[in-house]
């Protein structure tokens, strides 16, 4: 006999679908509306007709692809090396006493590339999946698992948004607002004739009205959640990171990401330009490591002149880590029209300092 515990546990995953098959509904009934009640009853001029439906199915297909990538992606496990292994985790839950969890997180920790710390300068660990977080990393409670640079859990693709599957989540908002900005344009002078009684008594002029109703309404909504998102990806932040900035050693820093709007744009769609219209996956590096000008220096951001920020300006000379080279793709971000001096100074950092263990989520 099951737990009634794990059949409560099943009931909350099919209630947390709901969402998901409200919006299918809503957009299966707008490709009904469309195509049968709009434009074969309705529209009688055929190439108009044939125009619209070429665009109209060309939008279709890429919004309800990108909906289906960022649905169905699975966020990415932090990489095996940032998990504490068996003897670890024994060792970590004999000791009581805060200085010794220090010596052991720090012995961990020391040759990760770990930037980022907890608002009190703790190492963040998460004490449900027993691990380092590496940076930008945070718990979800919803997917009781840590997800790599989470941006938020999101209920209306029931999964968490994050490195694996924010470029989908952003042509999502793209196609889905191109979408419903076609349908309202091409809609609104037959919703017009409703009003002027210029459509035939039938049941397409409902739909037709209907139709523009949803269709602008979701346009304004989706308009503003997108622009929104295109400031984050050009400053490099995710959604968390905007209400809280992330925490470095010198202190909290919310450009602490930034390498200049070109390299935060293709740090999330790539290199390939041929990809960045398309639902497949082209984001650099591995999500568990990032470029951060406060460690690697780079040309595109301007100097802080003296005198100002000066807690950011000596965060270079203070920085106490040790050399820890960025994985391929996330290097050549920082390299790209650097000189080898500059190269030189991106590769200098520090040792973790000793931290104690925070819980965070």
């Amino acid at each position: 006999m099951a737990p009634s515990g794990s059949r409560s546990d099943d009931c909350w995953r099919v209630l947390y679908w709901i969402p998901v098959l409200f919006i299918s509904l809503i957009v299966a009934w707008s490709y009904y509306a469309y195509v049968v009640q709009l434009c074969i009853a309705s529209i009688e001029n055929m190439g108009e007709k044939i125009v619209y439906l070429l665009v109209y199915h060309v939008l279709f297909i890429m919004f309800v692809w990108s909906y289906w990538q960022t649905i169905f992606t699975k966020p990415m496990n932090p990489l095996k090396e940032f998990h504490l292994s068996h003897p670890d985790k024994e060792l970590l839950e004999r000791e009581d006493r805060r200085e010794s969890q220090q010596e052991i997180l720090r012995r961990i920790a020391k040759d990760l590339p770990i930037y980022t710390r907890t608002m009190s300068g703790a190492i963040r660990y998460c004490d449900r999946c027993l691990l380092l977080k590496p940076d930008r990393c945070h718990h979800c409670s919803a997917c009781d698992m840590c997800i790599l640079k989470m941006d938020h859990h999101c209920p209306w693709v029931n999964n968490c948004v994050g490195f694996a599957n924010y470029k989908f989540f952003m042509l999502f908002l793209a196609y889905s607002l191109l979408y419903c900005l076609f349908v309202t344009a091409t809609d609104l002078q037959y919703f017009i004739q409703f009003w002027t009684n210029g459509l035939p008594d039938t049941q397409a002029k409902f739909h037709i009205m209907f139709l523009f109703f949803a269709a602008s309404t979701f346009s304004v909504s989706l308009a503003f959640l997108f622009a929104y998102h295109c400031w984050l990806v050009c400053k490099n932040r995710s959604t968390l990171e905007a209400f809280r900035a992330p925490a470095f050693q010198h202190g909290p820093d919310k450009n602490g990401f930034s390498l200049g709007t070109n390299k935060n744009f293709r740090q999330v769609f790539g290199e390939e330009k041929k990809c960045w219209l398309m639902p497949v996956f082209s984001s650099l590096g591995d999500g568990c490591s990032f470029p951060t000008c406060l460690v690697n220096p780079d040309p595109e951001q301007p100097s802080l002149p003296p005198g100002r920020n000066p807690s950011i300006k000596s965060a270079g000379e203070s920085h106490q880590f040790s050399p820890k080279p960025l994985r391929g793709s996330q290097s050549r971000l920082l390299n790209n029209g650097q000189s080898e001096g500059s190269e030189d100074r991106d590769k200098r950092g520090t040792s973790n300092p000793g931290l104690t263990i925070e819980k965070e989520t």
